[in-house]
């Protein structure tokens, strides 16, 4: 079993150890490469475990890439390379090790808050590399989150003091915990005293104030669980920055101030709508003109027309114009896929355009299908666009 170090200072960056195996290590990041692990007799590195991901950094210059724990409490040193000594110096990265220690002891506020104010007691903890979440059990509000971020904060800025110990069997049954021990064997304790006392055997610094600040992002429901993501410490510091700079160019764009900008948004959106509606009924009007055109200088036979300067929903409309003044349509969309549409009259005499569209598509390598009365397809080869067209409207000319 290795002796984990950060147990008694989550604070240690360098120590000293002797290697006391090696073997192989099939690394999850890179399957097809085999990688050397070693373990340690003591490490500061700490495992994944526990919603918390592994530490990196390095074991005489070689880099730690994953640290995972075995049954038996042995941690294994996943390393970039080779290691024939028998000594080593490791040295954790430390800002790693200290945003997690961040976001995780912000979880362990966070779902004490949770259940302080409202009950909802936290399923599942996940700490990702650029945001953390918590799986509840219920559906809180927009009231209820914002009462629980300030709650959460109010015990960060008090800057209480972080326990971390093992316990006696006779000590934990008096502690009030959020949940049971998942662990057989002896618990390890985090404790904010009279706010939160969790069994866990991560990291976490040794006083809240060292959180910095935690931010929730958003809400999300997941059937009868609501997933909530939050940001704490130098994390939430580089999203403020980022949202601000979002803020600042925005303003910039739209000539206006900060508290200006949700209107600006707004008005921005309607002249949008009002500009595409206006835009939808012109462009609706020009393709009737040019269906009555079409028709009439069909004489009566299918009209095929290639388009690059349409998109396929008023290719659509066009074909269903002029198939309204009893000529049946075929309408092919050139652009960075070669698109058909085809649209007939209502009359029993009328093709069946699905079936007529699969049949010819197919001979030029594409493909087709829908009602009888109107159905899309498209051939693969661009080129050959202007080509089916026209074998179309023979296929469906009268005799």
């Amino acid at each position: 079993m290795t002796e984990r170090l950060y147990f008694i200072d989550p604070y240690l960056r360098g120590f000293s150890a002797q290697v006391v195996g090696r073997k192989e290590w099939e690394y999850a990041a890179t399957p097809l490469r085999p990688y050397v692990a070693v373990s340690l007799d003591r490490t500061a590195f700490y495992p994944e475990g526990g919603g918390q991901p592994a530490d990196r950094g390095l074991l005489n210059e070689v880099r730690v890439i994953d640290v995972q724990s075995d049954d038996d409490g042995t941690v294994w040193h996943v390393l970039d390379g080779s290691l024939d000594d028998d000594m080593v110096h490791g040295e954790v990265d430390w800002p790693r090790r200290f945003d997690h220690m961040q976001q995780h002891h912000g979880q362990h506020l966070l779902s004490a808050a949770f259940e302080e104010l409202f009950g909802l007691k936290t399923v599942s903890f996940h700490l990702g590399p650029d945001s953390a979440t918590i799986d509840l059990a219920g559906d809180p509000g927009e009231s209820e989150l914002l009462a629980v971020e300030s709650r959460t904060n109010e015990i960060i800025w008090e800057d209480r003091p972080i326990d971390a110990r093992f316990v006696t069997a006779e000590e934990l049954a008096r502690l009030p915990l959020r949940k049971p021990p998942a662990v057989a064997g002896p618990v390890r304790v985090v404790s904010v005293a009279d706010f939160d006392y969790s069994a866990c055997g991560g990291t976490h610094p040794l006083s809240t104030g060292a959180v910095g600040i935690l931010h929730l992002r958003r809400r999300e429901r997941r059937g009868q669980e609501t997933r909530v993501e939050f940001v704490c410490g130098n994390r939430a510091l580089r999203d403020l920055r980022r949202r601000g700079g979002i803020l600042t160019r925005l303003g910039a764009l739209f000539t206006a101030g900060g508290d200006d900008l949700e209107a600006a948004a707004v008005r921005l959106r309607d002249d949008h709508e009002a500009t595409r509606r206006r835009l939808a009924m012109v462009t609706e009007q020009l393709l009737g003109f040019e269906a009555i055109a079409l028709a009439e200088a069909a004489n009566g036979r299918p009209v095929g027309v290639v388009r690059d300067d349409l998109g396929l929903d008023e290719a659509r409309l066009l074909a269903r114009l002029v198939a309204e003044r009893g000529i049946t349509a075929i309408v092919g969309v050139a652009g960075a896929k070669a698109q058909v549409v085809m649209a007939r009259p209502p009359a029993a005499d009328a093709p069946d355009c699905g079936k007529v569209l699969r049949e010819v598509l197919g001979r030029f390598g594409g493909k087709g299908g829908g009602p009888s009365q109107g159905a899309q397809g498209g051939v693969p080869d661009p080129a050959r666009l202007a080509e089916a067209v026209a074998a179309l409207a023979i296929a469906v000319a009268p005799e």
